[in-house]
């Protein structure tokens, strides 16, 4: 259970140097943040580089629309694994559990990368890798969002949990169009390689971010499973948490499915685009997305922001139907532009709240 360990982490007046006027980068006040901030920018633009590269290759040498989502589900594998890995943190150094989920995602993109080196790369292998970094990246989102609760005081949460989500975002820009080009030009070993030096780089800016002590009183004998029940049951009784866990698995259900396996399928059939039509679709969407992200750091203030969030989820599925009934870029590359944008408004806001109703 991710437990609110903000407002115990401003006492640490050794890192959190974000006393004085806040300004727009307050949050980067704080080195811990600095460098978590850099090293998840460097793990997102490799994934985000490796989702499209690895989802035209099998979109090419299948022309399988099921394993284009197949392989985009693989992504999310470990999301059953996610609540037990948020027990283990709290009971774990947090910076120490992300840095060893990052070695791991590096080895298995350069598995990957022999493979493509030798030539031998066949779909089964990019499955098989794909199922097991898919088990690794939930886990570390849950990381990442924890870390940032741990380092950054509750009055800044919203700004860094802005500029955190900017990762996510720019990663899909750089690496949308970083990735095409090399895939196109240099062909599939080069851009796995480049996706492996991201993942290299990731680990060696996460040396940086502060190890937090765990501040929660865990009986250390009880079963991590018994903790995990404790934890759904804790939210099964909040009438506040409730809500927002049964938002975030429907938007999980039924939105993000589209931008995060099916846009090859969609860039391919529909536009009659190549892997370079793609990555514009892909950058258009995440250009939306960083806007959005960069205007709730910057900008946005809200005395009821569940509501903005229930907004912004609506218009999130009103303009994904209205994609679907575009073929061409004049409306299609708009309407991507803003539902990137409605993603960042929703799920900046989705995350904060939680971790403003949770109680230790």
């Amino acid at each position: 259970m991710v437990a609110d360990r903000s407002s115990k982490s401003s006492g640490n007046s050794s890192d959190n140097n974000a006393s004085g006027p806040r300004s727009v980068l307050s949050a980067f006040r704080i080195r811990s943040f600095r460098f978590q901030w850099s090293a998840d920018a460097m793990n997102t633009w490799g994934s985000e580089m490796e989702t499209l590269i690895l989802g035209w290759y099998i979109l090419v040498a299948t022309d399988s629309p099921f394993l284009v989502g197949l392989l985009g589900a693989l992504r999310f594998s470990g999301t059953i694994t996610a609540p037990l890995i948020g027990v283990i943190a709290d009971r774990m150094n947090r910076k120490l559990m992300l840095i060893s989920l990052r070695i791991g995602t590096g080895i298995s993109s350069m598995v990957l990368l022999v493979f493509a080196v030798t030539g031998s790369i066949q779909p089964w292998h990019v499955f098989i890798v794909a199922g097991f970094s898919g088990l690794l990246r939930p886990a570390d989102n849950v990381l990442r969002q924890s870390l940032i609760a741990d380092t950054v005081p509750r009055r800044l949460l919203m700004n860094a949990s802005g500029f955190a989500r900017t990762t996510q975002d720019s990663a899909r820009i750089v690496g949308a169009l970083l990735g095409a080009t090399l895939l196109s030009r240099l062909g599939l070993g080069w851009a796995l390689t480049a996706v492996s030096l991201f993942y290299t780089f990731s680990v060696f800016f996460g040396l940086g971010i502060r190890s937090v002590p765990s501040t929660l009183q865990i009986n250390k004998r009880m079963n991590p499973l018994t903790d995990m029940r404790r934890g759904m049951k804790y939210i099964m009784n909040s009438s506040a948490l409730q809500p927002i866990m049964f938002l975030a698995f429907l938007v999980n259900a039924t939105a993000f499915p589209f931008t995060n396996g099916l846009l090859p399928v969609v860039a391919r059939d529909v536009y009659g685009h190549d892997e370079n039509g793609l990555a514009v679709m892909v950058a258009t969407f995440a250009a939306g997305a960083l806007f959005g992200s960069l205007l709730m750091a910057a900008v946005v203030k809200f005395s009821r922001p569940e509501r903005f969030m229930m907004l912004a989820m609506i218009v999130w599925h009103v303009l994904l139907i209205f994609f679907a009934q575009t073929q061409s870029n004049t409306w299609g590359l708009p309407a991507l532009a803003l539902i990137g944008a409605s993603v960042s408004f929703c799920m900046i806001t989705m995350p904060c709240r939680a971790f403003n109703f949770c109680q230790v």
